[in-house]
């Protein structure tokens, strides 16, 4: 069979799975989810074999050891992923709730939260997000079809086992959760032509994989952010807490969307800045991007020169995604906002001050999804604002902006009831 045909009546499979589910109530959608949490428990040692693999092959093909530890699978972070889903089992189902309201002609209408229906994921080395995406779409009613990368793709097979083998268990048509095995570009472009089959495609990954889906699908795409994310690091600010927030956003989790990837430093307090959080990430090796300016105080420092290399400005457009932070001087907070207006991908950004007036100018002048005052950017996380696991961080304004839970799967339709009504 080719690889269109494939990817189609998987898709076909898709969408006659989604209709079982919208006939499903929140009890069956939480058992159903129950039953997925033990079932990846209890096949983790396959699971962990075969990340194993995907490893092995990761470290074969020179893939670097920030992305490395983003694949790597351990019995915690499966216990981990396997408790998350509890966790969405205890929030409320988006679907079925309702505003009622009658028109002076007597029509009653009632809008209802809905299923999206069909929700297509295109994403890369994370096996998390293969549990992630499956239960939340799960537990709002959809059906989902999974097209993770080359490097994770022995992981997702046996994450997606455990899953349909949990779905088998409850009764359910197993198109409800589908991953393409196929690794190549052909099976992303296949995907992105769906159209009636898929009803959204959520891409999450790196800032190439973005642009790809959303220039060339045919379906319907929400964008998740690349996140070229930003520190300012305000004239007043306490130093000791500046460092403590820089080092937590940019080395906690270097490969993660939400880690910063740009500290601006205002000129009155920078050489007392740079000293310490240079000294507090020596443990990690950090490397710093720097301005002619920044790497005069470098040279005062007497930083090792192997720490710090004079930058470009492609570096301020880059999501490393790595022990690497580029770094700037700026005079006030306007010009901070200017620099992050100019080279943000609208996903975080963070002001460290004791200046509530120009905390207020920093959020009233950045528009990206999320603003943090005196906090780090890796917040920006669907569990840490309460939705439990998230499907991705959209950075558009359409529909839906910021972490994604159940309620950003899905959609609103109307229900009109009448007497004899006619126009």
């Amino acid at each position: 069979m080719e690889l269109y045909d494939k990817v189609k009546e998987i898709c076909e499979g898709a969408r006659r799975a989604s209709l079982s589910l919208s006939n499903t109530t929140t009890e069956k959608r939480n058992e159903i989810l129950k039953s997925i949490s033990a079932s990846l428990k209890e096949h983790s040692d396959l699971i962990l074999k075969e990340n194993a693999r995907d490893l092995q092959n990761a470290k074969e093909m020179g893939i670097s050891e920030a992305m490395i530890e983003r694949l790597t699978l351990t019995p915690a972070r499966i216990n981990a992923m396997a408790d998350s889903i509890i966790d969405i089992v205890a929030l409320p189902d988006p679907v079925g709730r309702y505003e009622l309201f009658e028109r002076p002609n007597g029509l009653k209408i009632k809008r209802v939260r809905v299923p999206l229906g069909v929700v297509g994921m295109i994403y890369e080395a994370r096996p998390n997000v293969t549990a992630d995406s499956a239960t939340l779409c799960l537990k709002s009613g959809n059906a989902v079809v999974l097209k993770g990368g080359k490097e994770a793709i022995n992981s997702n097979k046996a994450i997606v086992m455990a899953i349909k083998s949990a779905l088998k268990k409850e009764n359910m048509d197993e198109g409800c959760v589908s991953l393409i095995e196929d690794t190549s570009r052909e099976g992303v472009a296949h995907l992105m032509n769906m159209v009636g089959l898929i009803d959204v495609l959520i891409p999450r990954g790196g800032k190439g994989l973005i642009k790809t889906v959303v220039e060339n699908s045919r379906v319907p795409v929400i964008e998740t952010g690349a996140g070229v994310c930003h520190l300012y690091i305000d004239e007043s600010a306490d130093i000791d807490m500046a460092v403590k927030i820089s080092k937590n956003a940019k080395c906690s989790r270097p490969s993660v969307c939400n880690a910063a990837e740009t500290v601006l430093v205002n000129e009155k307090i920078a050489y007392e800045f740079f000293e310490k959080f240079y000294k507090e990430t020596r443990e990690y090796s950090l490397k710093f991007a720097v301005t002619p300016e920044v790497c005069e105080i470098f040279d005062k420092m007497g930083a090792s020169k192997e720490d710090y290399y004079l930058l470009t400005d492609d570096d301020f457009h880059t999501e490393y995604g790595d022990y690497i932070i580029s770094c700037k001087l700026v005079p006030s907070v306007q010009d901070a906002c200017e620099h992050i207006r100019k080279y943000s991908t609208g996903h975080s950004e963070a002001i460290v001050t004791n200046n509530m007036q120009n905390a207020d100018y920093f959020t009233k002048s950045i528009d990206s999804c999320a603003l943090y005052i005196n906090a780090s950017t890796r917040f920006t996380d669907g569990g840490e604002f309460g939705y439990g696991a998230e499907i991705g961080i959209s950075t558009q304004k359409l529909h839906v902006r910021g972490p994604m839970g159940l309620d950003a799967l899905t959609t609103e339709k109307f229900i009109i009831e009448g007497n004899g009504q006619v126009r």
